[in-house]
């Protein structure tokens, strides 16, 4: 596989397993990883990384955003990571000793044991969501260069967040890993996020990995989209 296709990872949003498993199969050998979240964990449980793997999906990001009490996030972590899951991500402000919990369950795996990405604020959150209904006088920038420093500080492997904000974390982490979602191809529709990006630049302003989802798995010949995409990157 091409070291640039092993940076997209390909989010399963769909709740059809049936659908998920022929994604797996035709995307597979053109990038890195697949995402799933609530929609194809809450019907078919974790159990469900293992018929992903089956279909051909070496790599599986759970993303479920764990946020809750030490103990019982450290105990999601666990099963996550009993299942094989890749990467997963928790919730930044869920607090120190609730990453502390995480970290110490994931390392209890070794090599074996998953990523730990934290997430800092939504890319389907905007300022004003921000400010005037959750409170957080920082800006959307500020707010999550000040978590995701936090958070690798503690010990997470990296963060996510738009590629509107890769350059100012990039700057506060390190080389601490970058998830970015919200990645589109040029003039595809943002779908119910608010703050998106294209994925050379993305990669350019220093994104690990590129998050696309229905801009790629609706179309009619994502393989070829994929191809001419890192055609344009050798340019």
């Amino acid at each position: 596989m091409d070291s640039n296709a092993r940076k997209v990872i390909c989010a399963l949003d769909t709740g059809d397993l049936s659908e998920a498993l022929r994604i797996v199969k035709r995307l597979a050998p053109h990038v890195g990883a697949f995402k799933i979240g609530h929609a194809l964990t809450l019907p078919n449980g974790l159990d469900v990384i293992g018929r992903l793997q089956d279909a051909g999906a070496q790599r599986v990001f759970l993303d479920l955003k764990f946020h809750d009490i030490p103990n019982s996030v450290a105990l999601a972590v666990r099963e996550a990571a009993k299942r094989g899951a890749w990467m997963l991500t928790i919730h930044i402000s869920g607090g120190p000793a609730m990453m502390a919990a995480c970290i110490e369950e994931a390392r209890a795996f070794d090599e074996d044991g998953p990523l730990l990405v934290g997430v800092s604020v939504l890319t389907s959150l905007d300022q004003h969501t921000l400010g005037d209904h959750l409170g957080v006088h920082r800006t959307i920038e500020e707010h999550m260069v000040h978590l995701s420093a936090l958070a690798v500080e503690l010990g997470l492997d990296g963060v996510v967040c738009s590629a509107h904000e890769i350059k100012a974390i990039r700057h506060a982490i390190g080389d601490a890993i970058i998830v970015t979602p919200g990645i589109r191809f040029a003039g595809a529709a943002s779908h119910d996020q608010k703050r998106t990006g294209e994925p050379l630049k993305a990669l350019d302003d220093g994104a690990n990995y590129l998050v696309m989802g229905r801009t790629l798995t609706e179309l009619d010949n994502p393989e070829e989209a994929l191809a001419d995409l890192w055609r344009r990157s050798a340019v």
